[in-house]
């Protein structure tokens, strides 16, 4: 997947009329070290609540998602949020609802959204050479949000344009994804939104340092080796020894020195004895899954396994998985079926070779065998997203929409959906004939991603399809009483932010 342009969100932003204000993640700045947590005071809380940070995370979202930035894999996403939440679980203000997420890009870098909304690019993720660094990357990144670093940040500022900074912080990191470099981001910023930007926000360095700190502590607790935070940055660290152009983006959002390499290797070693669990056959996995749909276009994925097995003739589980998911994704799905088939049999614990070898059938053609594949699975594992999530598209392809909703209603209402989960559902529901369901799974979709007015239009479409039932009416009609009297209050808090904006520096 291509990273997307600065000029598309840009364009889409623009239309919106929201003003420019420039929050830049992961940024430092020279301030001194405090060993003692900061008070999790007021002065944070009354800059930013948590509500407009969520507010804030949640349009960043979906900017980037509409810009095809994340990584809407099933499988990948369900790793990355179990592993996610293992580690957010344990932290303090860590009932907060987290959100893990894959971005399509080779950089090796990560960040945290406001709100919780935690992404971790595909090119950190091929970096790890094993699952405690990944955990640790993650840890201090859910550190961030449960310290509030970025509401901290704001202190210093009057006021806070909620709706600016998520623009803003949209169009940033799109920009960064496509290569532009920061000034040249910043300018195309300020120029698709016609306002200046007055302000920057830096996690400083007293926040990297303290971020370590909590997330050592979560890497211990969660049952992964305290030490791989200290010992990945290490190893970023020689890659600047390289050249200027070989610094990890990581490196350029979040600095690190010897000094805070020792620190941080100095406190996992005061820890104690950590009972480290071995790395899970499910990072292995999505390691080579990432690896395959992340090969640019135009490249062959099957390359890669073919030089490795040039060099190491006798490869991994992961590896073999991977292979055949190469040559699946390169439309040679027949040549993956008897591999992906081996698999599952010697290991049906292990899902993810269930919904690979239900792909390969159903890609090539075999539509009753992917239907059996992903029956057989869903016994083993009722409800599970991905298999579900497979199963449903075998349904479609079969021609049997009906079904297919009802096996994505089901999981809808019993699993917390994701946003594509939704949408899946409403097509789902448009090739059955559900039209009216299909607008309100679609006014759903827009709820999550924050846009009330899309999803108020879709249940007045819901509402003007003929014949409902009393039951589907009195449901869509509660629905858009309640948005509806939402809107007002959101339209007003906009309008607020919009207008608190906050006076240049100097001023």
């Amino acid at each position: 997947m291509r990273p997307p342009t600065l000029a598309n969100l840009a364009s889409g932003l623009a239309g919106i009329g929201l003003t420019a204000w420039l929050l830049l993640p992961g940024a430092l700045s020279a301030q001194s070290v405090q060993d003692q947590l900061p008070e999790m005071g007021t002065a944070a809380q009354a800059t930013l609540s948590l509500e407009d940070e969520y507010r804030i995370g949640r349009m960043v979202m979906r900017g980037l998602r509409d810009s095809g930035a994340i990584m809407e894999d099933p499988e990948v996403s369900e790793y990355m949020q179990s592993l996610g939440l293992r580690l957010s679980s344990l932290a303090h203000d860590g009932n907060r609802n987290f959100n893990f997420f894959l971005v399509s890009d080779s950089a090796i870098n990560a960040f945290a959204l406001p709100g919780g909304f935690i992404g971790i690019h595909s090119g950190l993720l091929l970096e790890t050479n094993k699952e405690s660094e990944l955990a640790a990357v993650l840890a201090h990144e859910v550190a961030h949000v449960t310290q509030r670093h970025i509401a901290r940040g704001l202190e210093n500022q009057a006021r806070a344009n909620l709706v600016s900074t998520a623009a803003t912080l949209a169009a940033i990191l799109i920009g960064a994804m496509a290569g532009g470099s920061s000034d040249a981001t910043i300018g195309a910023v300020t120029a698709a939104q016609n306002l200046a930007i007055q302000s920057q926000i830096n996690f400083t360095r007293e926040h990297e340092y303290e971020a370590d700190r909590v997330g050592i502590g979560l890497l211990h607790t969660a049952g992964f080796d305290p030490t791989s935070m200290a010992s990945f940055f290490d190893t970023m660290g020689r890659r600047t020894q390289l050249g200027p152009d070989r610094v990890p983006e990581l490196l350029r959002t979040h600095p690190v020195t010897s000094a805070r390499i020792a620190e941080a290797r100095g406190r996992a070693n005061q820890i104690g004895a950590t009972v480290v669990a071995p790395d899970s056959l499910s990072y292995a996995l999505t390691k080579e899954r990432v690896r395959v749909l992340n090969t640019p276009p135009g490249v062959d994925p099957r390359a890669y396994y073919k030089s490795l097995t040039e060099n190491e003739p006798d490869l991994s589980l992961a590896q073999i998985y991977g292979q055949a998911l190469a040559q699946f994704m390169a439309g040679d799905a027949a040549a993956a079926i008897p591999t992906f088939t081996r698999l599952r049999d010697q290991h049906p614990e292990v899902l993810q070779f269930h919904t690979a070898l239900g792909q390969a059938q159903l890609s090539a053609g075999q539509t009753k065998a992917a239907l059996d594949t992903l029956e057989r699975a869903r016994v083993l594992a009722p409800r599970n997203v991905p298999i579900t999530v497979r199963y449903g598209e075998a349904l479609l392809q079969a021609g049997r929409p009906k079904r297919a909703h009802e096996v994505l209603l089901d999981l809808f209402n019993n699993v917390p959906p994701s946003q594509e989960q939704i949408r899946m559902t409403a097509i789902a529901a448009n090739a059955a004939g559900d039209v009216a369901d299909a607008y309100s799974y679609m006014a759903e979709y827009h709820i999550m991603g924050g846009d009330l007015p899309l999803a108020i239009n879709q249940l007045e479409l819901a509402l003007s399809v003929p014949n409902l039932s009393d039951v589907q009416r009195a449901k869509f009609l509660a629905r858009l009483k309640e948005l509806r009297e939402a809107l007002p209050k959101e339209r007003a808090r906009m309008e607020r932010a919009t207008q608190q904006r906050p006076a240049p520096p100097g001023g």
